[in-house]
């Protein structure tokens, strides 16, 4: 095999709403929710080696390499297919962790949608989604390749069309781990489901996020965050947070908007993304 490179992206997500249904057996919350690409990426450089090597050729803060998903998803698709190759894998940062964006599952659909490609495994999209659920409940979805009504865990998903928008985030500074929102006593979850024919009728639904007022009473940043981000339209947080966002209808007004935010917290502006910019290289 020659030896191949890839520059790789790996968007942010944000979830527009988020609903806890109920609970499986096994502990595993049930959700509903809509899940939106946004053009903030994490990057990937990634090198084939014909050693079957893998290896992560940067530090990053907090993170050991043999717990890094690149690294985990790497191992798990170098297993599954029993390809002979390796890869030299440098992932550059720039989500936060534990900020609900989706990055380390980013990260890990990035590596399995590169590396499917370069070692020519021919996985198609559903194979990679079953692949990518044993590295976490999102993963799926940034492998799915589009805007989706998710359901399940996370895992069972439906293609929607999303309004064009751009978004201002909120990174209060810190980070909120979601085992513990998951786990507190406080988080209800018998939010009645809603059909994906909903989602678009936001005058008879109060589209929210049930992890949100758990993670507000633990982590009040969060809370801070979103009391002034609504004074400029309808802001929640995303995922189990800690980032917290809001739409706009195009860059100009995100832009006014992002030049108010407090110093004390970081802030960026991003475009809402109808499709994964790698979805191309993955066969359906």
């Amino acid at each position: 095999m020659n030896i191949m490179q890839l520059h790789c992206l790996a968007p942010a997500k944000l979830n527009l709403f988020l609903h806890i249904t109920g609970r499986r057996p096994d502990g595993y919350h049930l959700l509903q929710s809509a899940f939106q690409l946004i053009e903030r990426c994490d990057t990937l450089d990634i090198r084939t080696r014909d050693d079957g090597i893998i290896r992560r050729t940067n530090s990053i803060e907090g993170v050991a390499e043999k717990d890094d998903l690149i690294i985990r998803a790497a191992c798990l698709l170098q297993s599954h297919t029993k390809s002979g190759f390796g890869a030299d894998l440098t992932l550059h940062k720039l989500l936060p962790m534990g900020g609900g964006l989706g990055g380390g599952s980013s990260d890990a659909a990035s590596t399995l949608i590169a590396l499917n490609h370069l070692w020519q495994c021919g996985l198609k999209r559903q194979e990679l989604m079953e692949l990518g659920l044993r590295l976490g409940a999102d993963v799926p979805f940034f492998l799915f390749g589009c805007n989706a009504f998710a359901e399940g865990v996370g895992e069972k998903l439906q293609e929607i069309t999303t309004p064009e928008a751009w978004f201002v985030v909120i990174e209060p500074g810190v980070q909120v781990p979601t085992a513990a929102i998951f786990s507190a006593k406080e988080l209800t979850r018998d939010t009645k489901p809603i059909r994906i024919t909903d989602f678009s009728s936001t005058a008879k639904i109060h589209w929210k996020n049930d992890l949100q007022t758990v993670a507000c009473s633990l982590y009040p940043e969060v809370e801070k965050a979103i009391q002034w981000l609504r004074a400029f339209g309808d802001a929640r947080m995303t995922g189990s947070g800690a980032c917290v966002f809001c739409a706009f209808p195009d860059k100009n007004v995100a832009e006014m908007v992002l030049k108010q935010v407090p110093d004390c917290w970081t802030s960026w502006k991003a475009k809402a993304l109808s499709k994964h910019p790698m979805s191309h290289l993955v066969q359906t």
